[in-house]
């Protein structure tokens, strides 16, 4: 017999300014305890060093997950010049310099060929896995790696600031699987003069804005109160970028169920993925097939 899990059950999300020095999983353990929540997950890992939008998903909400890992992010970069590190990025060692510090001109010129569609490859610690094991273990132990460049989509890749001749802020808004990290080194090779990540800020995720999230001390310090639970956003958040179906009082035990049943739409195409609801609240995703919804996730809260 499986044991019960301990905790509340309590859906939502969570947003949270996440601050340096601490692992995504840390600050989802860390809420996961303030809340009292069974269950908790996240929407998109941070590095130890970054900040920022670290949504953070309770009990059915975890369920959305995808929906918000799919969508866009935006993040604000500086990016140190003349210097690349095995890391690619402040955290680790210096393995080659340059002299070289291009002006803003060619910098705003490199940036094109990393805007659309692009290939990318991760850097070598990451977490990528190479024959069953994390690719960062095995940089760890010295070793080097070919590992295989991957496709992402860059809407947007904006020179914002110049503070000094060795530093370049940038912001790029990007999907799913992208390394900033990686941006960096391969802008750097590109202008000749070498580059990494000196510090990363996620200022957007999908609908979760950096502007709305409390602070680990905020957490702290409103923990298993009903102060904290006054931040929790809905579930259906994650749900923003999909269409939205409603759904008749008839239909929510048989969507509950996994049963087809019918629902009222406008606007959405046969076979589009879709949310239904009934009276604001979500009761199950899946695919629209014509006044019905065969649905492939459920919600019960």
């Amino acid at each position: 017999m499986a044991r019960k899990r301990k905790g509340r059950d309590i859906s939502g999300w969570l947003v949270v300014d996440k601050p340096t020095g601490i692992t995504s999983t840390s600050v989802v353990n860390k809420v996961r305890w303030a809340m009292e929540a069974k269950k908790a997950g996240h929407a998109g890992t941070l590095d130890p060093e970054a900040t920022g939008v670290l949504a953070v998903a309770l009990g059915e909400a975890t369920k959305t997950v995808p929906y918000i890992t799919d969508a866009l992010k935006a993040y604000v970069f500086t990016i140190r010049l003349g210097q690349a590190t095995n890391t690619d990025d402040a955290e680790g060692e210096v393995i080659a310099t340059s002299d070289l510090r291009p002006d803003d001109k060619a910098i705003k010129a490199a940036l094109g060929p990393f805007i659309g569609d692009v290939m990318q490859v991760p850097p070598q610690f990451s977490a990528v896995k190479v024959d069953g094991e994390r690719a960062y273990k095995k940089a760890r132990d010295g070793e080097e790696m070919e590992l295989a460049a991957r496709p992402l989509w860059v809407e947007e890749l904006l020179l914002i600031d110049r503070p000094d001749a060795d530093h370049v802020v940038l912001e790029m808004t990007c999907g799913k699987g992208g390394y900033v990290r990686s941006i960096a080194r391969d802008l750097g090779d590109a202008l000749g003069c070498k580059a990494h990540v000196k510090s990363l800020r996620r200022i957007w995720s999908g609908p979760f804005q950096a502007t709305d999230g409390v602070t680990l001390e905020q957490v702290d310090a409103m923990a298993k109160t009903p102060d904290l639970d006054a931040y929790l956003q809905p579930l259906e958040v994650g749900l923003a970028d999909l269409p939205e179906v409603r759904c008749l009082a008839e239909s929510v035990a048989k969507l509950r169920n996994g049963n087809p049943a019918s629902v009222i739409a406008t606007d959405v195409e046969y076979g589009e993925e879709v949310w239904a609801s009934y009276e604001g609240k979500a009761i199950a995703v899946g695919t629209y097939r014509g006044g019905e919804l065969q649905p492939s996730r459920v919600f019960v809260v």
